[in-house]
């Protein structure tokens, strides 16, 4: 048998590093999964509307302060 060396460390890195990123991945996919459950279940109650009345001052204040995050900006309490 042959024994590699040097090799071996950046093939456990590069292991992790795809494993990091299909849990991400898979996260994102179950949070998807889930908003989309909940959203079908208001939209069935006909409670949708109502939802989505409450949520959107929270909306706009969370992408002002993306906006402002991206453009470098400082404000707020972030």
């Amino acid at each position: 048998m042959t024994e590699r060396t040097g090799g071996n460390s950046v093939e456990t890195y590069l292991d992790l590093m795809l494993l990091r990123f299909g849990l991400l991945a898979a996260g994102i996919v179950a949070l998807a999964l889930v908003l989309f459950a909940v959203a079908l279940g208001l939209r069935r109650r006909g409670r949708l509307e109502d939802a989505r009345r409450l949520a959107e001052p929270a909306v706009r204040a969370a992408g002002r302060a993306l906006a402002r995050r991206v453009n470098g900006r400082k404000g707020g309490r972030w």
